[in-house]
């Protein structure tokens, strides 16, 4: 952000890594809370996997699981979550850092949380399961805040988790409501429930609180307080601040306004001066907090004395980490605290806010600078820092987040900046979104843009063109001739050169020139391996193995292959529509060296990750399938050949003029739909039916999994008679376990 003065970072710190390390931090138990112990001794005695404390903001639930964690024996798996969370990606990768830290667990399990779309629910989610319930130790699992997940695919993986804790470990979740999963864990009998009448405390908590605060409290007192605040423990916590602070004038806290934590909460800020009252009402607009956030904020350097000061005094400060440099106030006190301002200094809001953002993107935290700056109207700032960042949040497996961040800027933000419409188009492409991509493309074609983007392309024209070229609508004359738009404005430093290099390639190929396609592929590759791009060095490695083996080469396609693959498991992109091709060159390599038994692992991690690769890419889809077709046919499965090859048609009805490949098309059809050639093998799991696998593990009904999927109730049904059939198994239970032991599931 450019127009943005630089802060200062205090210390070389990562501050993404120190922010992670506050989510996962146990919290310590604080005086003056009443004990819990008798409800956390029913928890931990009862045979109950799951433990789900549903209760309004207030009512102790952090402090119950604070007191839990000092209590407990087994390892303690922490993690503390706010709305930024709501990623499927985001959270599986959060609960298996906790339960590496705790447990001692394989490291390399958190790394494998990323992939994107159904590689989540489908590879990720199941691999977390696997590894909880084959712990060799007992565990204990807290996730507070539970209610700030609200997305499906986040309840979807969350799901599957909970049914991998084993038997003497356990998962306790914290949250304002029901998740949707207790219905079906109550009615298992494996979910152990605290709900607001238990968490309520009576006059003998309220003693405890007003000794606590060094202000006596009489029995009948105690039992009239209690009764005026129904027992809710944040209402009486507060009663005996405002008694200590009025010298024990407890008959002052009246209950005589409707809505009492309004009341108390006004009179926690009466007795402040006007300047902590405005530090506390600007503060409220962060989740978290350190000294020197607040500092930038409030354009101060006394933030450290204050939190230290309020630490020690207010209740409703929270300390996320051991050193006690981050800190987030209660969610009640924080909802309040905002209200506070919205009421008395509306207009601060958004510069509070775009401070906040200045501070995180100078600490080199620039996702957490896009959240406050799309709370601002500066769509300008925010559009820049979101194109900035699109793609890298993609590659690191966060698309619902990538999708938020566009949504919350609004077509208008489109149309006023037509390149994050391209962004949005390559995403489509990548993730398999075929006719998402085809109408942002048709929209973006009576587009015009004369200013240069913000996502580091040369011009809105040249973006446009390499979103063209690799759809190949027109033909690969006319993807060449985008490419090469592309090619004549993108500079040598360009972040975008290897993409139009690499579409020249892939147009070069489709017009038969090999040679320069594999010239450009190289060039192309190297491009993508210094700027640190990953799917893209794949891809070009991927596609340079195709043509050596073409004309065998094998030695120089082994290579090619092995840089590849390597990329693939250690940056996680086994799920990348980019990927595919080196998984169906594995297959083929190996099969060549005569190694079955590798050939058929390689075409299965190929085969699981093919619909993401469709016609929204149509030259990468159709050249994955016709090598997976040889490979099948060759290992004499020619049903599975034969059903590839039925998937290019359909490929072809999107984008018939594909150049060459249509010639390698008609020469594999006619050997394979040969009178001599019989229906050997299965068919496989079509597209449709591997992105439906995986909810075969949730307990989602038939018209939920439809509305996941956007198909109909009939649909899903046909599609899961087929799954059955296919697998040869007859409930739901059964196909899950045949998916994982042949690996179209989790590993």
């Amino acid at each position: 952000m450019a127009e943005f003065s630089q802060v200062a970072a205090s210390g070389v710190v990562e501050l993404d890594q120190l922010l992670l390390e506050t989510k996962l931090a146990i919290p310590t138990p604080r005086a003056g809370f009443v004990s819990r112990s008798a409800l956390i001794n029913t928890a931990r005695r009862s045979e109950c996997r799951i433990v789900a404390v549903t209760a309004p903001s207030g009512y102790g639930k952090s402090s119950l699981l604070a007191q839990w964690a000092a209590a407990e024996d087994r390892a303690v798996a922490y993690v503390n979550l706010d709305r930024f969370d709501d990623d499927a990606v985001t959270l599986l990768t959060l609960l298996a850092a906790a339960f590496v830290q705790a447990t001692g667990a394989d490291p390399s399990l958190v790394a494998s949380m990323h992939g994107h779309g159904a590689a989540a629910l489908g590879r990720a989610a199941p691999r977390l399961a696997m590894a909880l319930r084959r712990s060799p130790v007992d565990f204990v699992i807290m996730i507070d805040d539970l209610h700030v997940i609200g997305s499906p695919g986040c309840h979807d993986v969350l799901g599957v988790v909970l049914a991998g804790v084993p038997a003497g470990s356990q998962l306790v979740t914290a949250s304002r409501h029901e998740h949707p999963d207790l219905a079906r864990l109550r009615a298992d009998g494996a979910v152990l429930e605290i709900h607001a009448e238990s968490l309520a405390l009576d006059a003998d908590g309220a003693m405890q609180i007003f000794a606590q605060a060094q202000v006596p409290l009489s029995a009948e007192l105690a039992a009239d307080i209690t009764e005026r605040t129904e027992g809710w423990p944040v209402g009486l916590y507060l009663a005996a601040l405002i008694a200590r602070d009025s010298h024990g004038g407890v008959a002052t806290v009246s209950g005589d306004d409707r809505y009492i934590s309004d009341y108390l909460y006004r009179e926690s800020m009466a007795a402040l001066s006007e300047d902590a009252q405005h530090f506390l009402r600007c503060t409220a607009v962060l989740e978290q907090f350190s000294a020197g956030l607040c500092d930038a904020l409030l354009g101060g350097s006394d933030s450290q004395a204050r939190l230290r000061e309020m630490e020690g005094s207010n209740v409703f400060l929270i300390a996320l980490d051991r050193h006690r440099e981050w800190f987030r106030y209660h969610p009640l006190f924080r909802e309040f605290l905002l209200g506070e301002l919205r009421r008395v200094s509306p207009e601060l809001i958004a510069g509070l806010h775009l401070r906040a953002a200045e501070w995180y993107e100078a600490n080199g935290s620039a996702a957490n600078a896009v959240e406050h700056l799309l709370q601002t109207p500066e769509r300008e700032l925010s559009m820049r820092l979101v194109s900035e960042l699109a793609l890298p949040t993609y590659q690191a497996g966060q698309l619902d987040t990538v999708q938020r961040w566009i949504s919350k800027l609004g077509d208008s933000a489109i149309e006023s900046h037509p390149p994050l419409g391209v962004l949005a188009g390559w995403i489509a492409v990548v993730s398999g979104h075929a006719s998402a991509a085809e109408r942002i493309a048709a929209m973006l074609e009576t587009t015009s843009f004369d200013v240069a983007p913000f996502d580091g392309s040369a011009s809105f024209e040249s973006g446009r063109a390499m979103l063209r070229s690799v759809m190949c609508a027109a033909g690969p004359e006319h993807a060449l001739a985008d490419a090469q738009l592309a090619l004549a404005v993108e500079p040598a430093w360009s972040m975008w050169r290897d993409q139009a290099l690499s579409l020249a390639g892939e147009a070069e190929l489709l017009l038969g020139h090999a040679d320069a396609a594999d010239r450009l592929f190289a060039e192309a590759s190297a491009l993508a391996s210094s700027a640190g791009n990953s799917d893209g060095q794949v891809l070009c490695d991927s596609e340079r193995a195709i043509i050596a083996m073409d004309r065998g080469r094998w030695a120089e396609a082994d290579a090619l292959l092995a840089s590849a693959l390597h990329t693939v498991d250690e940056q996680q992109l086994e799920d990348y529509a980019t990927s595919v091709l080196a998984l169906a060159g594995a297959a083929r390599l190996t099969l060549h060296r005569g190694d079955l038994k590798a050939a058929q692992r390689e075409l299965i991690r190929a085969m699981r990750a093919r619909p993401v690769c469709n016609w929204a890419f149509p030259a990468l889809a159709t050249r994955v399938r016709l090598q997976l077709a040889q490979a099948h046919f060759a290992l004499g499965d020619h049903a599975t050949a034969r059903h590839l090859m039925r998937e290019i048609d359909d490929i072809l009805l999107h984008r018939p003029e594909l150049g060459t490949l249509l010639d390698d098309i008609a020469a594999l059809q006619s050997i394979i739909s040969s009178p001599t050639t019989g229906a050997v093998g299965a068919s496989p799991l079509s597209p449709a039916e591997l992105r439906l696998l995986p909810y075969l593990q949730t307990h989602l009904t038939v018209p939920e999994i439809g509305a996941r999927l956007f198909v109909s109730r009939n649909t899903v049904s046909t599609e899961v008679g087929s799954i059955y059939r296919k697998l040869g198994v007859s409930s739901r239970a059964e196909a899950v376990e045949r998916a994982m032991a042949i690996g179209l599931l989790g590993g």
